[in-house]
């Protein structure tokens, strides 16, 4: 016999919403002796919602909240909140929480609810599909809804893409944030690193390292590409000691050499992203011009 809990996977938050097979208590009035309707749409006390325990959301940007409160103050609420009916009375929660949070800062004493039964898994993976389709989202708390719809409601990569018309390869990308060290998560929850920064940081495989770079990229204003080549040098092995004194002795005659071809003093120095310059004296301007015309491959023979 097919698992009930899971008849309902993968058919998106509207099937969902509509399928009873998920419900777990009798249709029955609340306390207070109203009759709710199961698949109705009816003005429900305030009081008696309380909040959706699976609410994947732990952040609600407080000037939205406001200005969606003085919406609903002048023009009510146009899209009913869900609910499931609980056995005692009460209603939770399933979809719409920052309309119920605006609606209490609104000071309203009810609202417009569609009323359903759904058991506790229904209502897990309801509330993280619907978070997961808003885009508002910061990219953690993306990845924290892709685990926990893998996780706690037993779905494959492949059955989650198919969920939330996400590629594979776009759930992975995401999932693989969650391997960062916390600080740069939390820089990525606040928007103080892009999710290309975070990308880039994932190719190197040591936290340390990530830090490091991570830390260079506060501190330096670095763009995505800048860190891009970073990460590269990063994942290379050190040079040892030996190569690293081979490559000084190379530039070391290279510059030399340079020096010799344009019989001119050449300095050579590295910048700490790996980049440098190359300095050429002259004397004075006819010094410049023969230079010029040396770099440029022509004859010397000029008159000024």
């Amino acid at each position: 016999m097919a698992n009930p809990k899971k008849s309902a996977l993968g058919r998106g938050l509207s099937a969902l919403l509509e399928d009873l097979d998920s419900d777990i208590t009798p249709n029955r009035s609340v306390e207070s002796g109203e009759s709710y309707s199961l698949g109705s749409i009816a003005n429900i006390n305030i009081a008696q919602i309380e909040a959706n325990p699976f609410q994947p959301r732990t952040r609600f940007e407080t000037t939205a909240l406001d200005e969606l409160a003085e919406s609903i103050r002048q023009h009510g609420i146009i899209q009913p909140v869900t609910v499931r009916k609980m056995g005692d009375g009460t209603f939770q929660l399933i979809s719409g929480e920052r309309r119920f949070r605006a609606s209490q800062l609104a000071g309203l004493s009810d609202i417009p609810a569609y009323i359903r039964l759904a058991n506790d898994q229904t209502m897990l993976e309801m509330a993280l599909v619907e978070n997961i389709q808003r885009q508002d989202l910061n990219p953690i708390e993306v990845a924290i809804s892709y685990k926990r719809l893998i996780d706690e409601c037993d779905l494959t990569h492949e059955g989650l893409s198919e969920k939330v018309s996400k590629s594979r390869s776009n759930i992975t990308n995401f999932l693989r944030l969650l391997k960062l060290p916390a600080e740069i998560q939390m820089a990525l929850q606040k928007g103080t690193i892009t999710m290309g920064h975070a990308r880039a940081l994932i190719g190197v495989e040591d936290p340390q390292k990530q830090l490091e770079i991570f830390e260079r990229i506060i501190d330096e204003v670095l763009s995505v590409r800048d860190v891009e080549n970073l990460t590269r040098k990063a994942k290379r092995p050190a040079p040892t000691a030996n190569e690293q004194e081979e490559r000084k002795v190379y530039y070391q005659i290279a510059r030399q050499n340079i020096a010799q071809n344009l019989n001119a003093k050449v300095d050579m120095k590295f910048l700490p992203k790996g980049n440098g310059k190359i300095s050429i004296e002259f004397t004075n301007e006819h010094d410049l011009n023969r230079l010029i015309l040396l770099l440029q491959g022509q004859n010397q023979n000029y008159s000024y």
